[in-house]
């Protein structure tokens, strides 16, 4: 890995290694973001398949949408070298590095035992004294020490917030603004250089990659304003998957070239926050109407007219101001509870009224479409909780797991109907069980197989749980899903999917391909690449009667007749 320091590569201070046995790592033996031998390298370990990771897979990796990511859209984070010049990723602790400041993630107590691992180790018991003469810190906020024993000169000590899928935004905006006061202080401290560690923590419970969405972009949106007063920013990775992460979306904020710029415009999330960085919520803005109907000069009463008095220039501005306070000048545009009150008015209307897609027989097809801000943030919200919850139950089940790949080389979900015993399954662990599975897979292009093989003898979902789902799977999943193979498709069946590409999903319902019988599904996905149950076999000598078909009763092969 080239962001892990190597000790023949390094100097220690003083030429030998600290009290701890770490040595001493200075910036110019890090290779910065805009270099080329590290973009090269980057580069050649992404496409590396012995070190590539498929659930953190490469967004510049597949060239082809180089030419259709862009679709005439402008970048919100478009190349800037001298930004880029300033950024480096590094493999190891902060405490190694010699820079102006480093960044120690802790709680509101500013107590040792909840401290980045390490850090009071090498920088010795100063810093703890130290620590608890400030009266502690609040969360979102930072405080700055002496370093004692580091090669830095200070520890910037910052507060993390503890995460809850109900408190998602508040959560990103309080780690937004940890990042952003860290940057400030090191500003107002007359310092230029820092290592900032992960601040999100295990213990919090934060989900490792929303946050590194939130931490790289203020960053990027501080440096684009302080860019004057800052020379390097370190961002330190301690584990394999955090150095995944990093790798895959700093192209997305700090591209590099025009090409990154491009591609990454399809790459970003929906809601990549303001101007700081922070989470935008569109309720709690205050929106302001153009001024209405401002009069002119000429109406006002020039001073020869009639003598100024306190009282007639006090009537006068009272007249004057009357004419701009219009009611709807201080109004908000689209109030969030009138908002809120028109979408349960609709809802309701839509219940009471003709439903036409309830009458047959298809289910109720909910709410209407979110936005994309609103699926990410739901796509966000479940995998969050899904990743935090022991699913095993649904894993027994065998509804949903992963197969191996199609004839294009694609990765293969596997969904069998019959395991889908909807009177006895929890649908909102399903849920979640399906986003925690289909999370590494939809990172890239994929197809899906479904046994319908028996499954007409279960009760399936309607199309209301079913949109809700692709809601919640994200638009990630509409644009890489290349094709849905359904074997043993019955009447009922094709009359569903078509109610599915009229009703709620034009675009993923189209890739859908029928197979009759076990053999025409092999065209498309190699026997060897699929776990089939048992019965699917059975079935498929049912329902074409074996004819041309040998079955092998050892390894289920199917072969033509000779």
């Amino acid at each position: 890995m080239m962001y892990q320091a190597i000790p023949t590569a390094t100097t220690s201070r003083g030429g030998t290694p600290t009290e701890s046995g770490d040595y001493v790592v200075t910036l110019d033996q890090i290779p910065r973001w805009s270099d080329v031998e590290q973009r090269s390298s980057l580069e050649g370990e992404t496409g590396d398949p012995a070190n590539s990771n498929p659930r953190y897979a490469n967004p510049l990796a597949s060239s082809s949408e180089a030419g259709s990511s862009g679709n005439g859209m402008v970048s919100k984070f478009p190349v800037d070298h001298e930004i880029n010049s300033r950024i480096y990723l590094w493999r190891g602790e902060p405490w190694n590095l010699e820079v102006d400041a480093v960044v120690n993630s802790t709680n509101e107590k500013l107590d040792e035992a909840h401290s980045s691992p390490g850090l009071h180790v090498a920088a010795g018991p100063g810093l703890a004294e130290q620590c608890a003469t400030l009266g502690g810190c609040r969360t979102g906020m930072a405080k700055a020490t002496n370093a004692y024993d580091l090669p830095a000169r200070r520890v910037i000590h910052t507060v993390g917030p503890k995460y809850a899928v109900k408190y998602h935004t508040a959560a990103e905006n309080a780690l937004s603004h940890c990042y952003r006061s860290c940057l400030e202080l090191l500003i107002d401290s007359g310092l230029q250089s820092i290592a900032m560690g992960c601040i999100y923590t295990e213990a919090k419970n934060y989900p490792r990659e929303p946050a590194a969405h939130v931490a790289i972009r203020t960053v990027r949106r501080f440096l684009e304003k302080q860019k004057d007063k800052i020379s390097a920013v370190v961002f330190c990775t301690t584990t394999s998957s955090d150095t995944e992460i990093y790798k895959r979306l700093l192209p997305l904020y700090f591209p590099r070239d025009e090409h990154e710029e491009e591609i990454a415009i399809s790459k970003l999330p929906a809601d990549v926050g303001d101007e700081n960085g922070e989470t935008v919520i569109d309720e709690r803005k205050i929106r302001i109407q153009a001024l209405p109907n401002k009069p002119s000069p000429r109406s006002f009463p020039t001073p020869l007219e009639r003598p100024t008095t306190d009282l007639t220039l006090l009537r006068r501005n009272s007249n004057h101001l009357d004419s701009y306070l219009d009611p709807a000048f201080m109004s908000l545009i689209k109030d969030p509870d009138e908002r809120r009150k028109e979408q349960w008015e609709k809802t309701a209307q839509a219940q009471s009224g003709f439903n036409f897609v309830k009458l047959l027989g298809f289910g109720d097809l909910g709410g209407p479409p979110l936005s994309a801000a609103e699926e990410y943030s739901l796509h966000s919200r479940y995998l969050a909780k899904a990743n935090s919850l022991n699913l095993s139950e649904i894993a027994e089940m065998k509804i949903v797991y992963r197969g191996g790949v199609d004839t294009e080389g694609h990765p293969v979900m596997v969904v069998v109907g019959a395991h889908f015993l909807l009177r006895c399954l929890d649908l909102e662990r399903f849920v979640l069980y399906v986003i925690k599975e289909f999370e590494p897979v939809i990172q890239k292009p994929y197809s899906i197989v479904y046994f319908h093989s028996a499954a007409s003898l279960q009760v399936q979902p309607d199309l209301g749980w079913m949109k809700r789902l692709e809601q919640i799977l994200g638009r990630k999943h509409q644009r890489n899903l290349q094709a849905i193979y359904v074997l043993h498709p019955t009447f009922h069946l094709k009359a569903t999917i078509l109610a599915m590409q009229v009703f709620v999903d034009n675009v993923v319902w189209k890739k859908v391909v029928y197979a009759d019988r076990l053999l025409q599904l092999f065209r498309y996905v190699p026997r060897e690449q699929l776990t089939i149950p048992d019965f699917v076999f059975q079935h498929d000598l049912e329902v074409n009667g074996g004819k041309g078909l040998i079955v092998d009763p050892r390894t289920k092969y199917v072969y033509q007749r000779p």
